[in-house]
This record gives C-alpha cells, structure tokens and sequence, in this order.
C-alpha cells in the first residue's frame, strides 16, 4: 500500500496544508485582487481618455464644418466680388468708349467746320483776286483803283 502514489499524494497534501498555514492563498488572492484592481483603474482610465478623445474628435469635426462653411462663404464672397467687379469695369469701359466716341465726334465736327471755314475763306479770297482782276481791266485810273480796293475790302468782310 505504500506505493509511490501514495508518497506523492501525502506530499502533496502536506504542501496544500503548509501552504494553508502559511496564508499562501491569502496573498495570491490579495496579489490577484490588486492586479484586478489595478486593471480596473487602468479600464477607467482608458475610458476616461477614449471619452476625451471622443470629445476632441467631436470638437474638431465641428470645427472641421464650420471652417467648410467658412471656407464656402469666402469663396461666394469672392465670387459676389468677381462678379461686382466685372459690373464695374464693363460699366467702366462702356463710358469710356461713349466719352471717346463723343470726343472724336467732336474732334470731327471741328474739323468739319474748320475745313468749311477754310473753304469759305479760300473761295473769299479767290473770288477777291478775281473780282479785283476783271475790275482793274475795266475800271482804269484812280477811280476805278477806289473802287476796286473798297469792293476787295467789302468782300473780305462778307466772307469772313
């Protein structure tokens, strides 16, 4: 009956009740509790900090849409501006094609009437040169050189 199973069974139950004795199961049950414990602070912990960080993601997709907003009311309000200006410079380059139109206009006009009165002035003194010519053929002496000078002197005078 004392087999080697036997000495193994005893010792074993004489390791199991030293062990007893000595608390053994007590500080591996402390030991477990502490370790358990501690992952239950470090669980808190990294739900603490997942809220946080769910928290800032949360912060930052808002902040992420109102810069969207923000960004599309810059670009409508460049494109408004584009807009106002392209108004402005069209209105722009209409009066100042009508203000030089108006001018060479009269530019034109001017040179139309200059034109005329150098005609009128060349043709007075045309029909001057001729007048005097056919009247000093025909009026000879001092008579007729009076009359001719008056008649060129009225004739200026018409014409001018």
């Amino acid at each position: 009956m004392l087999n080697e199973e036997t000495f193994v069974a005893f010792g074993f139950l004489l390791l199991v009740g030293l062990f007893a004795y000595l608390g053994v199961h007590k500080k591996i049950a402390g030991a477990l509790d502490s370790r358990g414990e501690r992952i239950k602070g470090e669980l808190a912990e990294a739900q603490r900090l997942r809220a946080e960080a769910e928290a800032v993601l949360a912060s930052f997709g808002k902040r992420l849409q109102e810069a969207e907003a923000e960004a599309a009311a810059v670009v409508a309000q460049a494109h408004a501006e584009a807009d106002r200006l392209a108004k402005e410079a069209a209105t722009r380059l209409t009066e100042f094609v009508e203000r030089r139109t108006k001018q060479a206009q009269e530019k034109i006009a001017a040179a139309e009437a200059q034109a005329t009165a150098d005609v009128r002035a060349a043709a007075a003194d045309a029909a001057t040169k001729a007048a005097g010519l056919v009247l000093k053929e025909e009026a000879k002496g001092p008579f007729g050189e009076q009359l001719v000078s008056s008649s060129i002197n009225d004739l200026k005078s018409l014409f001018h």
